[in-house]
């Protein structure tokens, strides 16, 4: 279900300890527009309308929002948000703020970095991986590799699948419509992997592209988008109709 419209206006509608999820990929105020040139993108295919937050707005509008995840979770709801370093402070101070206990601080590494001159290279984001009850929540240990497995050189594969740092490529969509920023399918999949079991209800409050909703219904689990922009509602609206996957 895409819900359009703010976020910090929809979730307060949205009735209490009724989510099992949330997985999210949240502004991250830094001026952002996804048309800058060392994106190597052609703009033409990007749907304008990104909705960036000041950074002056960050921490009140981060602590809102996360407050009624607080409140829509179930008590052993979990929730993964993505988040660059400039503003990480934010999201950190606020998690804490709210009450979240963080259970991992995962670092996923891409395949390309904006280029740059006078600092290294950033090719990263951070991941926190937060729960209401630290005693109490979905972590499925063997969820994509049993404990017994083992790699092709002889290592443990659940071992490595589990280790904090996640190399997933980020999608191309060469020549396709496709909103600013994105989540990779394999990305989100993993999370719905070891954190929900089908039924589940997952929700993204900053929808974009969908992907989050389309691969928790893939995994057969049930979602909720919230989407500001109604450009990217009609997208995610469009991509999820069509049971479209850019993988």
């Amino acid at each position: 279900m895409i819900l359009r419209g703010d976020a910090l206006t929809i979730l307060p509608t949205l009735p209490a300890a009724s989510v099992d999820l949330v997985v999210t990929d949240p502004p991250f105020a830094i001026e952002f527009t996804g048309t800058k040139p060392n994106y190597n993108r052609d703009h033409s295919n990007v749907i304008p309308g990104y909705r960036e937050v000041t950074a002056a707005d960050y921490p009140t509008f981060t602590r809102a929002w996360m407050q009624e995840a607080w409140r829509i979770l179930k008590p052993d709801g979990s929730m993964y948000v993505v988040s660059g370093w400039t503003n990480l402070k934010d999201i950190l101070n606020a998690l804490d703020a709210v009450g979240f206990t963080t259970v991992n601080h995962i670092v996923w590494q891409f395949q390309f970095g904006v280029f740059t001159r006078r600092k290294y290279v950033s090719s990263h984001y951070h991941v926190l991986y937060v729960v209401k009850n630290p005693r109490r929540y979905t972590y499925h240990l063997e969820a994509r590799h049993p404990l017994a497995e083992r790699t092709a050189t002889g290592g443990s594969a659940n071992y490595a699948d589990r280790e904090d740092v996640w190399y997933i490529p980020r999608e191309f969509w060469p020549g396709r419509k496709k909103t600013a920023t994105k989540l990779p399918e394999a990305l989100v999949e993993k999370m719905l992997d070891y954190s929900s079991d089908p039924g589940d209800t997952v929700l993204d409050p900053f929808f974009g592209s969908g992907t989050v909703g389309a691969v928790a219904r893939r995994m057969g689990r049930q979602w909720i988008g919230i989407e500001i922009v109604d450009a990217y509602a009609d997208f995610a609206a469009e991509r999820l109709n069509d049971n479209l996957s850019y993988i």
